[in-house]
């Protein structure tokens, strides 16, 4: 199936390495033009540059309040349009209650949350009919996660931002879609893992607690992204999609 990405032009954040950059792979495999952000200006640049004349790398903090104009200017200046974006930001610091300070409370809200609500606002009053803005978000969103305090905390709000902006958009012709992963093989679920006594009895006992008893790649969820962000899903708005092999079992 033709996605209908050729020549349309996103910009990913986060995306140097793990979901954001799984993401930006898969939009350009199917001829997308992306700018890719992280935090460090060689890692963006050298993300980029294995992606080859398609993606350019930005290197921007979503929490800093210039970037979001930053990465939209850059999407014109490079590729001549912009047509969506997907915000994708690093986990926050792990804990449970008693273990994060206001200081992790206030640099996560500062990342995930506020930095995403910018980018989103920004976006919105740049695209056409036919723009996307996406979230990465966390099968969080339905069911709190033991060890993660402030994610728990921060993304359910998200997703009520993000229905809220889909029913504002949606007149306009822009939707608003986001992605719930959970047990993805990255870094970071390798580094959580990492944080208990035996990773790889706790790998096994996570895997034994989903449908398809095992963790997914990096590129079925960059698979999944493409197609959520591209013309193809163009009657989905508002919706926010388990990408978890089955981990959820509500409907």
């Amino acid at each position: 199936m033709d996605l209908g990405l050729k020549d349309r032009v996103y910009v990913v954040t986060g995306a140097t390495r793990g979901l954001g950059n799984a993401a930006a792979r898969e939009l350009v495999a199917d001829g997308a033009k992306v700018v890719l952000t992280g935090r460090e200006e060689k890692r963006a640049v050298a993300a980029a540059a294995e992606l080859g004349p398609n993606a350019v790398g930005v290197a921007v903090d979503n929490a800093d309040p210039s970037a979001p104009e930053q990465l939209i200017a850059a999407a014109r200046e490079h590729f001549g349009r912009f047509d969506g974006v997907l915000i994708s930001v690093g986990g926050p610091a792990p804990g449970f209650v008693a273990d994060n300070s206001d200081e992790q409370w206030q640099a996560a809200f500062e990342s995930v949350f506020l930095g995403a609500v910018r980018l989103a606002r920004a976006a919105a009053a740049e695209l056409d009919a036919g723009g996307v803005i996406g979230f990465v978000l966390s099968a969080s969103v339905h069911e709190p996660i033991p060890g993660l305090t402030i994610s728990n905390g921060l993304r359910p709000g998200l997703a009520g931002f993000a229905k809220s902006l889909s029913d504002e958009l949606g007149p306009r012709g822009i939707r608003v879609v986001g992605l719930l992963p959970s047990r993805i093989d990255t870094d970071r679920v390798r580094e959580l893992d990492g944080l208990s006594a035996d990773p790889e009895a706790t790998r096994a006992a996570n895997e034994s607690r989903i449908p398809l008893r095992r963790y997914g790649t990096p590129e079925e969820f960059g698979r999944v992204s493409a197609f959520l962000l591209s013309p193809a899903a163009s009657y989905l708005t508002g919706v926010m999609l388990p990408v978890d092999g089955g981990m959820r079992h509500g409907f």
